[in-house]
């Protein structure tokens, strides 16, 4: 298999971490501590009592592994197309695939980032859940709004990858938060051993607790950090491969 897609994806990945990071952090700590009244008073105490480095806590190994996530989806979900289709990624626009073929090589993608060892990717179950159907949803959306606003056979512009992409994201994101909110819990557990048997344990538990509403915490700022993050995924994605081929 041709490794551009995996490279394309790796380098688009890590761009998108760079710019994301930072709503990353605030999202994960509305989602796991009560002590922030909101978004602006996260931003806010995080800057006063870690300066502008505490955005950016935790980011030397997602810019690794997340980047490398990222290759394994677009690189997943382009063969998938390419043994679905029989078409390669320059000859799509051309010969556009079904929704349907884009759906399941969105979630083949998907499944196939379940995470590594069990103890350091505490809440894998959760991320499968999450990502397998929402990101089959995700490649369609992009999709979708690619070829409403680009003629038949022509590559879209880089205005178009761009909202696309970015409402892509948050596409995805509406879909994915309640599990999202779980796999943090559950990732955040790991240092609490024994606070959730699992995930079912997880979602009761935390509705009794603190109500419905908790699983939609952190949907702004997923929603906020979707559209750009996915928008430049995309165009660094389309820009490297258009290069490359």
């Amino acid at each position: 298999m041709p490794v551009e897609e995996f490279v394309a994806g790796w380098i688009s990945g890590a761009l998108g971490l760079v710019l994301g990071h930072p709503l990353d952090t605030v999202k994960v700590r509305l989602q796991t501590q009560t002590t922030y009244r909101g978004i602006i008073d996260c931003v806010v105490k995080t800057y006063r009592q870690e300066s502008l480095l505490g955005f950016f806590k935790g980011m030397s190994f997602p810019i690794a592994s997340i980047a490398m996530v990222n290759s394994v989806l677009f690189g997943v979900y382009s063969h998938t197309l390419l043994a679905l289709t029989a078409t390669s990624h320059q000859e799509r626009r051309a010969q556009p695939p079904s929704f349907t073929h884009v759906f399941i090589a969105g979630c083949t993608g998907g499944f196939m980032q379940e995470e590594g060892p069990r103890g350091l990717f505490r809440g894998a179950w959760a991320l499968t859940l999450r990502d397998t159907p929402t990101l089959g949803i995700y490649f369609v959306t992009y999709e979708w709004l690619c070829r409403q606003s680009t003629q038949d056979g022509q590559n879209p512009s880089s205005a178009t990858v761009l909202v696309a992409g970015g409402s892509a994201g948050i596409a995805s994101w509406a879909v994915a938060t309640p599990l999202d909110v779980i796999k943090s819990r559950l990732q955040m557990a790991g240092r609490k051993p024994g606070a959730y048997r699992g995930v079912l344990d997880c979602v009761v538990s935390s509705a009794r607790q603190e109500g419905l509403g908790v699983f939609f915490r952190g949907l702004t700022i997923n929603s906020a950090r979707a559209f750009p993050v996915n928008a430049v995924t995309f165009l660094s994605y389309e820009y490297l491969l258009r290069s490359w081929g």
